[in-house]
């Protein structure tokens, strides 16, 4: 009967795996920030094009005139201060990205080590088996005089 496989770093490749699994977390949570952080941007620089846009059709008193160039440097602020937090969402994604591919590689060299320490153990274990199994038949062998 052979003996089962255990493998002594089994506690640290699970740590590993958690570690992982906590990696692709905040990277999901990353891109999720920065797709939304994406649309905002979009939409403000989309506003900001439509309020361009209304240049044209002013009525041309100073008040709307006012009106209107005081709304535009508010959109422009709004849309600079949103691409910075675009850039360091960017940048954080990058980090978790970063972080979860050299977690997975961990893991995965763990994986690896078991894998060949299992074949290495199935191997022994086979051997040792079929070198009993020719034992018993060299031993039961009984010949046979003429």
């Amino acid at each position: 009967m052979a003996k089962p496989f255990s493998f002594k770093l089994q506690r640290v490749l699970d740590y590993r795996t958690l570690l992982e699994e906590q990696a692709k977390g905040a990277l999901a949570m990353a891109k999720r920030a920065f797709d939304a952080q994406a649309v905002k941007v979009t939409d403000l620089e989309t506003s900001l094009s439509a309020h361009l846009g209304k240049a044209a059709q002013m009525s041309g008193s100073a008040n709307d005139l006012w009106l209107w160039r005081q709304y535009k440097a508010a959109l422009e602020q709004d849309l600079s201060r949103e691409r910075i937090a675009l850039t360091q969402l960017e940048h954080k994604l990058h980090k978790c990205r970063q972080q979860a591919v050299d977690r997975s590689k961990d893991k995965k060299l763990l994986e690896k080590l078991k894998e060949t320490q299992a074949r290495k153990h199935n191997a022994h274990e086979t051997a040792r088996e079929t070198k009993e199994n020719d034992e018993m038949a060299t031993i039961r062998y009984e010949r046979k005089d003429i």
